[in-house]
């Protein structure tokens, strides 16, 4: 059985984590299905997903399950909520159109990374207690935002990065790039694998590190600075 001391530790690390988490990608598939309705797709509106009611877009193992077993076990958080259904046919002018509403998802994730940044000031009005509290929920929020943000813009289908470079390219590169969308997901599973791997074995590279890790980190950098944090 956990000692109680630990058990209280883990469930308070919890909290900190859980709500940022869901708010992130609460925002982040809310703003995907505005940007579409704003251009010509009301999928998203019909299936009541153009919300910021939480329950509409979280995926109870991507959003809840496994970012807690990935943070207990290993220190690495990931997570995911259902997908905003959008009829990229139906956008007008579509391939911008494209852009726009992939783009709107990372976008939403800086703002909210911002916000968390200038809401720090704010932290100190509350009791010592809860004012911790509150600071690691906005920390949190900076870290997720960011890494969402930086994550989905990898440019592979399905992630945003995709298909805003779908939309940006020459149709001979931009084709190819689209057909890659249904093995986009194993794609990335075999990412994790072989970084996870490589950090096993001592080989003392992570692709995924490198990948999303320095870009990052360069983020909330760069959030920190313009918020004046980094002082």
């Amino acid at each position: 059985m956990m000692p109680a001391g630990n058990l209280n530790t883990m469930l308070y690390a919890a909290t900190t984590w859980i709500l940022p988490v869901i708010l992130a990608v609460t925002f982040h598939e809310a703003a995907h299905g505005f940007v579409a309705l704003r251009l010509g797709d009301d999928t998203a509106w019909r299936m009541g997903r153009v919300t910021f009611n939480p329950i509409k877009h979280i995926d109870p193992m991507g959003t809840i399950v496994l970012p807690l077993i990935l943070l207990v076990s290993s220190g690495f958080l990931f997570g995911y909520a259902k997908p905003v259904p959008v009829n990229f046919g139906r956008l007008r002018p579509l391939r911008a159109g494209m852009v726009l509403v992939a783009l709107a998802g990372p976008a939403t994730n800086v703002l909210l990374a911002i916000v968390s940044s200038l809401l720090l000031y704010g932290v100190d009005i509350g009791p010592p207690t809860l004012a911790s509290w509150l600071a690691e929920n906005l920390v949190h929020s900076l870290q997720i935002n960011a890494v969402l943000c930086v994550f989905n813009l990898l440019p592979l289908p399905p992630l945003d990065g995709g298909r805003i470079a779908v939309g940006l390219l020459p149709a001979s590169l931009a084709r190819p790039l689209a057909r890659l969308e249904p093995y986009g997901m194993l794609i990335l599973i075999s990412l994790f694998v072989v970084s996870y791997i490589g950090v096993r074995i001592g080989l003392g590279f992570s692709l995924l590190g490198w990948l999303i890790g320095r870009p990052t980190l360069a983020l909330i950098r760069l959030v920190l600075a313009v918020t004046g944090q980094s002082g």
